[in-house]
């Protein structure tokens, strides 16, 4: 095996082309004409609530911190504004209604944090994607997010009612001095409290988040929140790696070597994996673990990678077959706040305003990425049959270049490409290295705000 000299945490790649790579669109083409022609048989739909109780230290996502002078009302006003443009635009081909074209596959709510909306805004929330994009939320898997302060009784019920199969909840740690240096203050007993109301609501599936390489964080702690979380047996658990962004808490703070840092997240991602496969789960992706036989969230278990991806809300990303398009994207809380206002204020929601194309060239790197970071690999048949050509063939040098660094498993099964342990464990490192060099270029040139 090659020595690899290549650095783990390079970027988590959930989306590609990642919205640093988009641009205003010059054209504002209309949605109609987006949509057509598009298969509009098994869309995913996401709704995006851009508010928190409070910003945590590693959060650079799209949210702002509470919501004053009933801004989560207009926010939901201009949403059922937008829901209506884009069911009409969905509609424009002639299909009069969802039983001849237009069906919703899986769904999911995330922020931000949803919880941060009242019981009866939720039921609102659920509205719009019921009576306004005609998803039929009872018979599809349905995903929110949640948080150990807004998990409240009352909301979960009304999430459990409306036919909530998945509920994720950010623990993070359980040891509340690793929690505090995350810049995310709770206490051990409130993140239990609100775990115990989840499983009480009788939701299918829980996923826990945890994070591993926090300022103080030992093999010790980091097993003991792995205990902490695997005592409610949820259906799924998430490790992430900690990143300390631009613009976030984390990132304006001294941090050890790179190097140091790196040797510590890779132990503890060993440590963590290790012990979760002891315990019965199975491995989907670097980041993701599942216990054998929970019930399964969609074709990518929300990796928000499918084409017919519609995303509603200021932080929402919508995919199509030829373009990815969403509103600005900020870190900043001054201008994440103006992007709200402005969303707010929005009165025609017709025409996509930022996004990027994807050419036949990003269509297959994109297809590499999102299966190739999942533990099962991806079929080259697969592959072949969608673009007529072989993985080897378009990317050689890059599936070259990962065998040497013995992140391909050469000894699985003909015909499937799949990483090895140390590929998933470089996972961060893997997939940035399949950028290609226009995105790489535009993710280079844009400038945090």
């Amino acid at each position: 095996m090659t020595t690899n000299t290549t650095r783990p945490y390079e970027s988590y790649v959930y989306a590609y082309p990642h919205k640093t790579a988009y641009r205003p669109l010059a054209d504002r083409p209309a949605l109609s004409d987006l949509w057509a022609g598009e298969r509009k048989d098994a869309l995913s739909l996401y709704l995006h609530i851009p508010f928190c109780e409070v910003r945590c230290g590693f959060c650079n996502l799209f949210t702002r911190i509470g919501a004053p002078d009933e801004l989560t009302t207009r926010y939901l006003d201009a949403l059922d504004r937008q829901a209506t443009a884009v069911a009409d635009a969905l509609h424009a081909d002639g299909a009069p209604d969802s039983t001849t074209g237009v069906r919703f596959a899986a769904a999911a709510f995330g922020g931000g944090t949803p919880t941060f909306l009242t019981a009866g805004e939720l039921e609102r929330l659920c509205d719009i994607a019921e009576k306004r994009m005609g998803a039929d939320l009872r018979a599809v898997p349905l995903s929110v997010e949640t948080s150990p302060s807004t998990a409240t009784a009352d909301r979960l019920s009304v999430l459990a009612d409306r036919g909530a199969t998945r509920l994720s909840i950010g623990v993070q740690s359980f040891v509340e001095e690793e929690a505090k240096a995350a810049v995310r203050p709770q206490r051990r007993s409130d993140v239990e409290a609100a775990l115990g109301r989840i499983r009480d609501a009788r939701i299918p599936v829980l996923n826990i988040d945890l994070i591993y390489g926090i300022d103080g964080q030992t093999p010790e702690s980091w097993r003991l929140s792995l205990d902490a979380a695997l005592a409610w047996r949820p259906e799924e658990l998430y490790l992430y790696p900690l990143y300390a962004r631009p613009l976030t808490p984390l990132g304006r703070r001294a941090h050890p070597s790179e190097a140091d840092w790196d040797a510590q997240r890779l132990d503890l991602y060993r440590r963590g994996r290790d012990h979760l496969l002891a315990h019965g789960y199975e491995q989907v992706s670097m980041r993701m673990f599942r216990l054998p036989g929970a019930p399964r969230e969609g074709a990518d278990d929300y990796a928000c990678q499918t084409d017919g991806m519609i995303g509603l809300g200021c932080g929402a990303r919508s995919y199509t077959s030829r373009l990815h398009y969403s509103f600005d994207y900020a870190v900043g809380m001054r201008e994440i706040r103006n992007i709200i206002d402005a969303y707010t204020t929005t009165e025609d929601f017709s025409r996509a305003e930022v996004g990027r194309a994807v050419d036949p060239d990003e269509a297959r790197r994109r297809h590499l990425l999102q299966s190739l970071l999942q533990a099962k690999g991806m079929a080259v048949e697969d592959y072949r049959e969608r673009f007529g050509s072989r993985p080897g063939d378009d990317f050689r040098a890059e599936l070259d270049r990962f065998a040497g660094l013995g992140w391909l498993n050469t000894g699985s099964e003909p015909g499937v490409l799949r990483l090895s342990p140390e590929g998933l464990a470089h996972s961060d490192a893997l997939g940035p290295a399949l950028f290609s060099p226009a995105v790489r270029a535009a993710m280079a040139s844009y400038e945090p705000k």
